[in-house]
């Protein structure tokens, strides 16, 4: 469950430098550029690194940290409506962070994508009658699987895998943004969602199982100013408006992913 956190009773412990140099594949990669740019995705990345160890039970401490270091409050950028990155700057006085489940290992996660046919052998993207629901037009039956509590295949993912950062990472991409050019085939997706997280966690191999475990910790982030006013990832809720720590404990590396429902200006 997410916990509330105040800086004035305790000093700051964790210090941390922005990594300035390090680029994510998404800004790169031309192939996921020109695909981002046509489903309207608008995604931001950057790094840090931090000074001292850290544990779970320490996160609240860790990310109260974060958002009242010098370092952060003069270099971390938010999204704005029209997707451009600007300055948060030093207003946060509250954070929330809920841990994300990050255990997937192998694509195969999306294999019952065909095998409850909502997408064909071929990679199709099975279609159906237009619905709407909320911000979006559901013309397929992989977003109304996504998208509506009540359709046929809802049920093909738990509560507890939709959690999974895996499954974020698809929804987010497959959703786009308000201005989006959808795929007929399910490739584009997988294989950009298998990128970016490659990307994005760090694994390592059990050496007892010799099995593929992931390193990373993956939080959602939230955090509003003194007046409660929502400040992080935006000022406006969404499910598409979302900001992830990814902790990567061994090289003592953050990752703040942030994607916003944004407008056209790319």
């Amino acid at each position: 469950m997410a916990e509330k956190q105040s800086p004035e009773s305790r000093q700051q412990r964790y210090s941390f430098l922005e990594l300035e140099n390090k680029k994510c594949i998404f800004n790169t990669d031309k192939n996921i550029i020109e695909l981002f740019q046509k489903w309207g995705v608008k995604m931001h990345v950057q790094y840090y690194s931090y000074d001292q160890m850290f544990q779970s039970y320490m996160k609240d401490d860790f990310m109260q940290d974060f958002f009242q270091d010098s370092t952060v409050t003069a270099t971390l950028k938010v999204l704005n409506s029209k997707g451009i990155a600007t300055n948060l700057g030093n207003g946060v006085a509250r954070v929330e962070s809920t841990p994300v489940a990050c255990t997937q290992t192998s694509m195969a996660f999306f294999d019952r994508l065909q095998e409850e046919s909502i997408v064909r052998e071929n990679g199709s993207i099975a279609k159906c009658f237009d619905e709407f629901y909320e911000d979006f037009t559901i013309a397929d039956e992989l977003r109304k699987m996504l998208l509506l509590e009540d359709s046929d295949n809802y049920e093909v993912y738990s509560d507890k895998e939709r959690d999974e950062f895996l499954f974020r990472l698809l929804k987010h991409i497959s959703l786009g943004g308000p201005v989006c050019q959808y795929e007929d085939n399910v490739t584009p997706y997988l294989d950009t969602t298998k990128t970016l997280y490659k990307d994005l966690i760090s694994v390592h191999k059990d050496k007892d199982t010799k099995q593929l475990r992931v390193s990373s910790v993956v939080y959602r982030l939230k955090a509003w100013d003194k007046d409660s006013t929502l400040m992080f990832p935006c000022d406006t809720e969404h499910q598409q408006n979302v900001a992830y720590m990814i902790i990567d404990p061994l090289k003592r590396h953050i990752t703040i992913l942030h994607h916003r429902w944004a407008g056209s200006v790319w």
